[in-house]
């Protein structure tokens, strides 16, 4: 394929910044459905961090272009998918998005050309439930007409020194050419380099695989972490030390939201149930994890008892509420599985976070956060997200001369607090 114009399809976490990077080297059109996401993009300010302000006006300047007219991406040839892959009410994969993205392909590939699924899934959606989309609206055949590839995006939100052209990029191709195109595509703009896979299902696989691993780990320690506080044990002392050993795996407890490892496990468990297999240890750390908001509510609450504060109608404050640290991002947070226990015991629940998006906190869930750290003290505060502005917040001014202070992340002096992850 010569002179390739490359269009990502879904400007969020990961579309954007591949979108920048491929911009460098490359005609590259960004196109999302949401036209305020454009405007914004298009006036050189990315709302998710992501992509600095410097990095996009420079792209734009040379050249990069976002839009939601689908007119004006009719002349690429090397299509990327990047949208979501959500889960339901019922933690069923919900590939909607994706649906709706093979759609607008469809409408504008043509004989030719090429299109790359970045999105997590299952193995087998790219080819079995994708790409017969594309077939059906454009009325061209895969492998005959158009090609396919999967490269999953390893996309970490807010991390500024792994960027996505330092992580190493699986590729993969329907056809071995198909692949290998693909490869020196990705491979040309990824320093780390690339992986090519043997196949798209393989490449899925891998990728599904990777953050189900890391949930089942944390899920692991988050049983520890019960079990010792138990005991009398502390869980951060117990890890540090066992750290010393040269294989050992450094996790930590906490709590597991977002958009991936929240969420990866369970398309990978209903693969598995729809051939024939009941997955116990993925969906056992799914329970263990989906729990762990639950439990920070109610040991905080359980030292409250010790101490003897009234805990109906208590004031308690809330540090963070994305689902990570140094990052806006807010889907999928766990953190409001701590405030809606909270609210079940009719606490006064208050939440201050720095990064986080007010009016889009109370648009998702419902929830009042405020980006202004309070004058008032509380009853009781927990550090639930371990931003590093945190750093400079005296907590102990924030509290009650009686109070409780409970540390999710291990991030404050192990003196002031009563109660750790």
């Amino acid at each position: 394929m010569e002179n390739i114009k490359i269009c990502v399809i879904g400007l969020g976490y990961v579309g954007l910044p591949l979108a920048r990077l491929f911009s460098t080297k490359y005609t590259t059109i960004g196109f999302d459905k949401n036209r305020n996401r454009v405007e914004a993009l298009m006036q050189g300010h990315d709302s998710t961090l992501e992509v600095s302000d410097d990095l996009l006006q420079g792209a734009l300047n040379h050249g990069f272009v976002c839009t939601d007219d689908i007119e004006e991406i009719k002349g690429c040839n090397f299509y990327i998918v990047a949208v979501p892959t959500p889960v339901d009410r019922n933690n069923n994969p919900d590939l909607t998005p994706l649906y709706k993205a093979s759609e607008t392909v469809g409408k504008v590939i043509s004989r030719g050309d090429i299109v790359v699924y970045e999105s997590t899934v299952y193995p087998g959606v790219t080819e079995d439930e994708c790409i017969p989309v594309i077939e059906k609206v454009s009325g061209l055949k895969l492998n005959e007409d158009f090609y396919a590839g999967y490269s999953p995006e390893r996309i970490n939100p807010g991390d500024k020194q792994h960027t996505v052209e330092k992580i190493k990029k699986i590729t993969s191709g329907s056809t071995p050419e198909a692949g290998e195109l693909i490869n020196r595509v990705y491979s040309s703009v990824i320093e780390a380099g690339t992986h090519l896979a043997p196949s798209i299902k393989v490449a899925e696989a891998a990728k599904v695989i990777e953050n189900s691993q890391r949930d089942i780990n944390i899920a692991f320690v988050n049983e520890l972490s019960k079990i010792f506080t138990k005991l009398g044990i502390d869980t951060q002392e117990v890890l540090e030390a066992a750290s010393t050993k040269w294989n050992f795996l450094p996790f930590k407890p906490g709590l597991v939201g977002g958009h991936c490892i929240g969420v990866d496990p369970y398309y990978l468990a209903q693969c598995a149930q729809r051939h024939g297999y009941n997955p116990e240890i993925i969906l056992a750390g799914r329970r263990m994890n989906d729990g762990m908001g639950e439990y920070v509510a109610e040991e905080t609450i359980k030292r409250m008892l010790k101490k003897g504060i009234q805990v109906l109608g208590a004031k308690i404050l809330i540090l963070g509420f994305t689902f990570k640290e140094n990052c806006p991002d807010v889907r999928n947070t766990k953190v409001v599985d701590i405030i809606h226990t909270l609210q079940e015991y009719h606490l006064d629940v208050e939440v201050y976070d720095p990064w986080a998006d007010t009016d889009l906190a109370k648009a998702e869930y419902g929830i009042d956060i405020t980006n202004k750290l309070p004058d008032e003290k509380y009853d009781a505060l927990i550090l639930a997200v371990a931003h590093d502005r945190f750093r400079d917040v005296n907590v102990e001014d924030l509290v009650q001369e009686t109070h409780v202070i409970y540390d999710v992340k291990g991030f404050l002096p192990k003196e002031i607090v009563d109660g750790r992850l």
